[in-house]
């Protein structure tokens, strides 16, 4: 178990080139209780402070002087003593395309410029949550002994739902890049959960889900979609699919921890 037990005790690294916006962010999160707050400028100068300083969150613009919010995630996440750091983005482009890929990085927000305090302190408590480890409470199951089989064709999507998963106790833990991989998986190996992305090649996360709920042998397995997809339609469409729980991308513990405790219990 983690020692953190408030809010206050986080520390932020703050990525943005503007003075104004500096002023604007610091000021939000000083009123949201965070105290310990360093800042960067540049990919460079974040990289470099990461190796020695490394925060609770960073939450980082997406325009940076040496490159793009995308940039950044990716040298987070290709570095293995920086992999795992919480990650956030707050920013006034609606380009989906660009937020896709911070999506897929498992971040842990995307606030819009401006942003609402009520959506800052979401982002902030969904940070405590991730790193203060709770174990599940399952009245059927120790969370130890589940076995979840994760499919997502990005590996840094899957080392988010299963640093997500771990924070809750989750241990047993297999991957698969698409729907035909789970399939293989499933007749091998006896699963408790499936966690799916829902846009993946070869076969999607409907088409998995499909597959799964017309096997006897598999139909029982509860299902947890993950979308990064917000029309309203096609979720409405997965739920008929079969799916027990979705859960969007970026997703907070607490949310996914209600979902899994629901469907599982």
């Amino acid at each position: 178990m983690n020692s953190y037990a408030a809010v206050s005790d986080l520390s932020f690294l703050l990525v943005e080139p503007s003075d104004t916006q500096k002023k604007i962010i610091t000021k939000a999160l000083e009123d949201a209780g965070i105290t310990q707050i360093e800042y960067a400028n540049t990919i460079q100068e974040t990289m470099e402070l990461l190796s020695s300083f490394p925060p609770d969150l960073v939450i980082s613009s997406m325009y940076l002087p040496d490159g793009s919010a995308n940039d950044l995630i990716d040298q987070i996440r290709n570095n293995k003593s920086t992999e795992d750091q919480c990650f956030m983005l707050i920013s006034s482009d609606r380009n989906r395309d660009h937020l896709e890929h911070l999506k897929q990085a498992g971040v842990l927000a995307l606030l819009p410029k401006p942003f609402s305090q009520k959506d800052l302190k979401r982002a902030i408590y969904a940070t405590l949550d991730l790193i203060t480890e709770e174990e599940l409470d399952l009245e059927m199951f120790d969370p130890k002994t589940l076995r979840v089989l994760v499919t997502d064709d990005s590996p840094m999507a899957q080392k988010h739902v299963a640093k997500t998963l771990n924070s809750m106790g989750i241990e047993e833990i297999e991957f698969a890049e698409n729907g035909k991989e789970a399939i293989l998986l499933l007749h091998e190996i006896t699963f408790d959960l499936i966690v799916t992305d829902y846009n993946m090649p070869e076969m999607d996360g409907r088409e998995l889900t499909e597959a799964v709920r017309n096997d006897p042998e598999l139909a029982h397995i509860p299902i947890l979609m993950v979308s990064s997809n917000s029309d309203s339609s096609q979720l409405s469409n997965i739920t008929q699919e079969g799916v027990d729980a979705i859960c969007g991308k970026p997703f907070e513990p607490s949310i996914v921890r209600k979902l899994l405790a629901k469907i599982l219990s």
